[in-house]
């Protein structure tokens, strides 16, 4: 549920997850205020921020303003992007949290990116069992995909994402200031997982999109960019509220997401994800084709719209032989088979379980131009 329905004019807007845990996602401008008032809300003794160095200022405002509220804070800074996201930033964290006798009632809050936001839910998750965490996503992916839904984790050098817990957040906020800070690379990139988003359940989503790209990626000026992060917030928070650890309807927000996890390995995560999932929904748009289960039209339509906001629709050819074992190691396999979401239509999706190596390298061939 969310609300107001045009959230491009209003101050703030809010998507409800329900679920074991419920949360509220709030999405507006100038939140520092709001998440310093609600962290107070949780009486916590102490707060923990873990973020990035190129958000360090705003770390600082929280924590002085957490200081007036009687919350004594801790700021963590962790290395940018996935090189953050490992075992051993989690346990310097973690390390930082004994040292500060941090307890049960105190709260950790994640500000960044993804990877900073992944890291910061594991680390609250494992500590103690879990402590309360507050996500602030200050990326377009991390708003529309990291920072909800629950999943946290960090990399391995087996893969992505392989190590790591369900463990709701207490609250999410998304602050659209913080767009205005981004190289339009990054708001690219982020656009996949709404993309994504438009493709397995909102069609206006994939409208906007094709009505006008440009406006897609702003913010101000008419853009529609806070509908649609409004609109793909309600997605996934409709999806995990019915099924939060991927028993079944949650898989729908993979799609894209087995070939892109083995692009982002083979690359050793140096593509941003949003440009790894977008490659991944051209190489199974093209497997759902070739199996019949989408016509020509739709593979256009995937390719049209990413490439109308900047994003990758190809990959390199010759690597076929590693992006397959890297596909055989994603965690939605079962039996040894590599699973994959698949769309039967917009907005209604499927499952490919059964897909041969042939196949699968015949729509690599697709996408490589070989």
């Amino acid at each position: 549920m969310s609300t107001p329905d045009n959230p491009a004019t209003a101050a703030v807007t809010t998507v409800e997850v329900t679920g074991p845990n419920p949360y509220t996602v709030t999405i507006g401008h100038d939140l520092a205020g709001v998440i310093t008032d609600f962290a107070a809300e949780l009486h916590p003794t102490q707060i923990a921020i873990i973020t990035q160095p190129a958000l360090a200022d705003y770390a600082t405002a929280l924590a002085e303003a957490a200081k007036t509220r009687g919350i004594t804070p801790t700021i963590m800074e962790i290395p940018d992007t996935e090189s953050g996201k490992t075992l051993a930033v989690a346990e310097n964290c973690w390390n930082e949290l004994g040292e500060k006798a941090f307890g049960r009632r105190d709260v950790v809050i994640g500000i960044g990116g993804g990877a900073a936001t992944d890291l910061a839910g594991f680390v609250a998750a494992s500590w103690m069992r879990g402590v309360r965490v507050i996500q602030v996503p200050t990326t377009l992916l991390a708003m529309v995909d990291a920072a909800v839904g629950g999943k946290t984790g960090v990399n391995t050098a087996a893969g992505k994402n392989l190590v790591g817990a369900f463990h709701e957040p207490a609250a999410v906020f998304i602050d659209l200031d913080m767009l205005a800070t981004l190289p339009e690379g990054e708001i690219v990139a982020g656009s996949a997982e709404i993309i994504k988003t438009g493709f397995i359940a909102d069609p206006v989503i994939l409208q906007r999109y094709e009505t006008d790209p440009a406006a897609c990626l702003r913010v101000t000026d008419g853009g529609y960019l806070p509908e649609l992060i409004r609109r793909s917030v309600a997605v996934k928070a409709s999806v995990v509220g019915e099924d939060l650890k991927e028993s079944g309807l949650r898989e729908i927000l993979n799609y894209g997401h087995t070939f892109g996890h083995a692009v982002e390995l083979n690359e050793q995560f140096a593509w941003r994800h949003g440009n790894a999932v977008a490659v991944g929904m051209m190489f199974i748009a093209n497997l759902s084709h070739a199996r019949g289960l989408i016509d020509a039209e739709l593979v256009a339509r995937h390719a049209n719209i990413l490439s109308s906001v900047g994003l990758p629709t190809s990959y390199k050819p010759g690597e076929f032989d590693r992006l397959y074992r890297g596909m055989t190691r994603d965690k939605k396999n079962r039996d040894g088979k590599i699973r994959f979401v698949a769309l039967s239509k917009v907005g209604e999706c499927t499952r490919i379980t059964d897909a041969t190596k042939a196949e699968l390298e015949a729509a690599y061939q697709r996408i490589s131009g070989k």
